[in-house]
């Protein structure tokens, strides 16, 4: 087995509270050494050493919340294309989203997507089951039999559950077999009729809105019923200040609850909407900017979790629409590094904070490796220059959709290897 030995890197790693310079030594698939401590062992005979001066290796990251075409839209996305643009961020392990067709809300759909991952992807590729047969919201799926398949988690993905009796019962479930359901919330009533947040912009548009209230109303019952049932809840993805008040309330009551936010809703807000330009289009819908400031200060606190890509990707067909007429959506996995990075730099959140929102807490919350250096992990891990500049550009995007947020923006920290099990699967 070959042995890589990096060098000189500043060395990145919250699940030892570590930010050091030092060496990084991988032999085959593990990690044997990462640390200042490890410049003193020595390199082995024929390792190939890597001069990492004035670069960071962190954890790979750990995307936990991604949408795939396949099966039933390949033309939008594959497992093996999202695993080349994930490669290409930073990101060594994704949980893939049941939103497919046929839905993985059965073991056979779970066991294809782990068997196509084998063959196909060069990242880890986790399935997350649904909580509901179909997405409908009405009868539950088998929780202990696709546990067992190897679903890491439940979700009804982009669908709300309607029934806080099937809600109540898919927490106790998922409690008895030691699982996380993971919840994105919005009232039909109130929100499925409008396309963006409800404003004085939305106004301006002519354009239909949707208040925040149709995300926290049905969190609100979401956390309700947690702290009933005792069983794990994630809130999937938030983006009003209401909601993050909220899950820090439910914190505090020592409710087992976490919370996870896109990198868009960090990184933009309703304003960039601009003249109806449909890549904007998202569930939640961008926010107001004090929303967007609420959501890092949430992130600061430890309100917030995780940060996820979101990654959603849609065709020309159905972006290039009039904006109300346009699918909801946007990629994600090349570029969440990138865009939250901004974050960094502008000192608004620690480095060490950032990783850990980004690998080492994603990886606890869905029970999964990674997410760490530590001596005896597998080396998932990334190279990263944290102040090389770099334009995000469609002719350079790997996902089979272009539908990015970022199209012409300009990033600060590029990506320029990427390791899984101690396997190069990218190189800038």
């Amino acid at each position: 087995m070959s042995v890589t030995v990096f060098e000189n890197a500043r060395i990145v790693d919250p699940s030892r509270g570590l930010d050091e310079t030092g060496t990084v030594i991988v032999d085959g698939r593990k990690i044997v050494a990462a640390g200042a401590d490890a410049r003193n062992q020595g390199a082995p005979q024929g390792a190939t050493m890597i001069d990492c001066r004035g670069k960071a290796i962190l954890p790979g990251l750990v995307d936990g919340r991604v949408f795939i075409g396949e099966p039933g839209a390949e033309h939008r996305e594959t497992i093996a294309s999202a695993s080349l643009a994930a490669a290409a961020g930073g990101v060594t392990s994704i949980v893939m989203m049941p939103d497919t067709d046929p839905v993985i809300d059965d073991i056979a759909l779970v066991e294809h997507v782990l068997r196509a991952a084998r063959d196909t992807a060069s990242v880890n590729v986790f399935p997350a089951a649904a909580i509901t047969k179909r997405l409908e919201g009405r009868e539950m799926t088998e929780f202990g039999l696709l546990r067992e398949a190897g679903a890491v988690a439940f979700t009804d993905g982009r669908h709300t559950i309607e029934s806080a009796a099937v809600m109540r019962r898919a927490l106790t479930y998922a409690r008895d077999f030691g699982a996380v359901i993971a919840h994105e919330t919005q009232d039909a009533d109130l929100g499925n009729s409008g396309v963006m947040n409800e404003g004085l912009y939305a106004s301006w548009l002519g354009l239909p809105g949707i208040p925040r209230e149709a995300e926290t109303i049905p969190l609100e019952r979401d956390l309700m019923l947690a702290r009933l049932t005792g069983g794990a809840y994630h809130a999937a993805k938030i983006s009003a200040a209401m909601s993050a008040a909220a899950v820090a309330r439910a914190k505090a009551d020592g409710a087992s609850v976490t919370a996870g936010v896109s990198i868009n809703h960090l990184s933009l807000n309703e304003n960039d909407v601009g003249e109806y330009r449909t890549f904007f289009r998202l569930s939640p819908p961008l926010r107001a900017e004090e929303d967007r400031l609420a959501m890092i200060e949430a992130l600061r606190d430890g309100t917030i979790d995780i940060i996820v890509s979101s990654h959603d990707p849609q065709d020309v067909d159905t972006k290039r629409l009039p904006f109300a007429d346009a699918a909801v959506g946007a990629i994600g996995l090349e570029t969440l590094l990138g865009a939250a990075l901004r974050l960094y730099h502008n000192e608004d959140v620690t480095l060490l904070r950032l990783v850990e929102v980004l690998s080492t807490a994603p990886a606890r919350l869905f029970g999964l490796p990674g997410g760490t250096l530590k001596p005896g992990a597998s080396a998932d891990l990334v190279l990263v220059d944290l102040d090389e500049p770099w334009v995000v550009q469609e002719s350079g995007i790997r996902s089979r959709s272009k539908n990015t947020c970022f199209e012409g923006a300009r990033l600060q920290g590029k990506v320029l290897q990427t390791m899984v099990a101690g396997r190069t699967v990218f190189t800038a």
